[in-house]
């Protein structure tokens, strides 16, 4: 038995923002039943582009319901902007806390929302991982987690072994065969990231143009182009000015209807993540 606070217990016994919205703006679905969770998030925009409603539809435990219950109590009144930078931490800041070994809940919710906003903008949703169509390697069969999940869900939670990457997407949680994968995937990540992340967000914009060039054009080359081509894409770095990056996608990245979503949670996040938090990337 999980040892859940008042706050958890309340959204889980009286659910807010239960059913599900007609005719709904965006519409997002993951998770899968036969795999113990999965949860639809609808949600409705007013006439200024704010989230004016947002309702849930949860199979899975008290942790997922109160997830899915505290997500909704949390976008309504943002703008899409604005949700798109709801975390899985969010979440259970709202809630107080989640039992460790339950925080792939609160990722289904953050991952869900991202789901139901690329709906929206016509783009694909960057969770589907039910077909051959999966971004990056998929690396644990049972519950459909690729390595690009993995290493998101690690940076963004700062988890270091793969138990933790368990507890928060539940990658390694069924048969076990990919726990050393996971481990090893973690382990390059870290080693990484030191050198990647040289330059402080606070002192990008002050550094000469070529300097900036070159660093955005060093994790481009190293981070960024691997991952596109996989998929027979590839990218151009065309000019930085100020916070913002604009680039031109090539290959088969350049005409996919997903184009939006890479630039998004590929490129951007990226860049942000080994540059400076502060940079946006367009494409021209």
């Amino acid at each position: 038995m999980w040892n859940y606070n008042d706050k958890v217990m309340e959204h889980f016994l009286h659910p807010h923002n239960a059913g599900e919205i007609e005719n709904p703006d965006g519409v997002g679905e993951v998770g899968n039943a036969s795999c113990g969770d999965a949860l639809r998030l609808t949600f409705k925009l007013d006439e200024n582009g704010r989230i004016a409603d947002a309702r849930f539809k949860t199979f899975g435990c008290v942790s997922a319901i109160a997830s899915s219950s505290a997500l909704t109590d949390l976008i309504k009144g943002m703008t899409l902007d604005e949700a798109a930078k709801v975390t899985n931490q969010d979440i259970v800041k709202l809630l107080g806390e989640l039992p460790e070994e339950k925080m792939h809940c609160s990722v289904m919710g953050m991952e869900a929302l991202q789901a139901a906003i690329a709906h929206y903008r016509g783009e694909k949703n960057p969770f589907e991982c039910d077909d051959a169509d999966h971004e990056g390697k998929l690396v644990c069969k049972c519950f459909g987690v690729t390595d690009v999940k993995i290493r998101k869900v690690a940076r963004e939670n700062h988890l270091h072994k793969a138990e933790d990457i368990t507890h928060y997407c539940k990658a390694g949680g069924a048969c076990g065969a990919c726990l050393d994968e996971i481990q090893q995937i973690l382990d390059d990540l870290w080693a990484a990231a030191p050198a990647a992340a040289a330059a402080p967000a606070a002192t990008f914009a002050s550094l000469p143009v070529m300097q900036r060039v070159m660093r955005v054009q060093e994790v481009i080359d190293k981070e960024i182009k691997p991952l596109l081509e996989q998929d027979g894409g590839s990218i151009e770095l065309i000019d930085i000015q100020g916070s913002r990056i604009l680039v031109r996608l090539q290959g088969r990245c350049a005409s996919c209807p997903a184009a939006g979503a890479t630039l998004k949670h590929t490129v951007e996040d990226k860049l942000r993540e080994f540059v400076s938090p502060e940079l946006t990337v367009e494409s021209i």
